[in-house]
């Protein structure tokens, strides 16, 4: 039986501790206008009483991360870091986690009466990959050793100098994989090793599997819908968990059909997925787009119109639990996940070109409440969209060009 700081009664969580606050720098920030992702003309009007001001943007550069005003996008820090650092929101509403080579640092992104602060807290891993955060608990997952570092998300928030208690628990073979617990304390983990990823995990408080599946060559990614069920992607599909047991769900191109990402959200059992269909493609653009419904079990492609691509940072749920894609034409397309259809489009930047390399600096596109932000390397801009209207309310530019971008809610 492994040790467990919480799962011995999964509802209640543990409070622990870690994270503070300072510094500045910058950007100048403007009102953004119609959708060019040019500057517009000031305006005193607030960007959405959904993006106040305890949200907050963060975005990595080449050697660097900057810290945002949600509202304003006035720079509130500006902080070196790595020439490459990945950003994951960790869900307490207020750190982000800062992927380095020593592990997960903790940015914290401050609060209206305490400046953001880049800490020295770091949550240490081989080769840091995914951050998942569900139900109260935060998990960080080290591709170099498949270990799982689990923590109470809210921990961070309890104090200014120290890591929250963990637990760790060890992975069986290293690879590129994710784990998640649920609310119930059962712990799902993908399984694979140095030569590939084949399926998922299930195991419950005491570390015993619940279930498993070996039916998901090349697993990746992860997210939780409606009533807790998990959606993993796979090179030939999906893999469904829910209530103790997995299904897997057949894509229409065979052998390949890869589903690498899932876009979630907790109150719809609809999911949509990045969907790549040639495994010998060239570049990272996509044309089409996974639609999931894991109440039903299926799973279906459809196609997007001409001109209409995107990579994996380009597509995020937001308002009315719709799809929100930023495409290369420069547009935000809403996407209805129930029916498949596009029904309006926004104008936000201008029309892009994919990335040679996935790490490369491309158009990227993240939701709190009804805004969109949404990055322009190629202006050295950030905008904030209201994606009720497809109104730009807000734009930014900046003296780095954005990367990664995560919010704190």
């Amino acid at each position: 039986m492994r040790s467990s700081f919480f799962r011995a009664d999964p509802v209640r969580r543990a409070g622990f501790l870690a994270i503070a606050v300072g510094a500045t720098v910058g950007l100048s920030a403007c009102a953004g206008g119609a959708g060019t992702g040019s500057a517009a003309p000031a305006s005193s009007a607030p960007a959405s009483s959904a993006a106040d001001a305890a949200t907050r943007v963060a975005l990595s550069y080449p050697g660097g991360i900057v810290v945002l005003d949600g509202e304003s996008l006035e720079t509130l820090g500006d902080f070196s870091s790595e020439e490459f650092t990945r950003l994951n929101s960790a869900g307490d509403g207020r750190h982000i986690m800062v992927t380095t080579s020593a592990g997960f640092q903790v940015l914290d992104a401050g609060t209206p009466t305490a400046e953001p602060e880049l800490t020295d807290l770091v949550f240490a891993a081989a080769k840091p990959g995914h951050v998942v955060t569900h139900g109260g608990t935060t998990v960080l997952y080290a591709d170099g050793t498949s270990d799982s570092t689990i923590f109470d998300t809210d921990a961070l928030l309890a104090s200014t100098d120290e890591l929250p208690a963990v637990e760790t628990i060890p992975g069986v073979e290293a690879h590129h994989g994710v784990s998640i617990v649920l609310e119930d304390g059962t712990f799902l983990t993908t399984v694979g090793n140095a030569d590939g990823r084949s399926g998922v995990v299930a195991k419950d408080a005491s570390g015993a599997t619940i279930a498993e599946s070996s039916d998901c060559p090349g697993v990746h990614g992860e997210g939780t819908a409606k009533d807790e069920v998990v959606v993993f992607g796979c090179e030939d599909g999906a893999l469904v968990y829910d209530s103790g047991a997995f299904t897997k769900l057949t894509a229409p191109d065979q052998p390949y059909g890869r589903m690498g990402n899932a876009y979630v959200s907790d109150d719809s059992a609809l999911v949509v997925g990045d969907y790549k269909d040639d495994r010998d493609a060239e570049g990272y653009l996509l044309q089409r787009v996974a639609l999931i419904d894991t109440a039903a079990k299926t799973q279906r492609v459809i196609d997007l119109p001409e001109g209409v691509e995107y990579t994996f940072r380009d597509i995020a749920r937001g308002p009315g639990d719709l799809g929100y894609i930023l495409a290369t034409d420069g547009s935000i397309h809403v996407l209805d996940p129930a029916t498949g259809g596009l029904t309006a489009s926004y104008p936000v930047i201008d029309a892009w070109e994919g990335p040679t390399e996935w790490q490369d600096a491309h158009p990227a596109i993240t939701v709190s409440g009804d805004i969109a932000y949404v990055t322009a390397p190629a202006e050295n801009a950030v905008h904030a969209v209201d994606l009720t209207t497809g109104e730009v309310v807000r734009s930014a530019t900046l003296e780095k060009t954005p990367n990664e971008i995560a919010l704190t809610k």
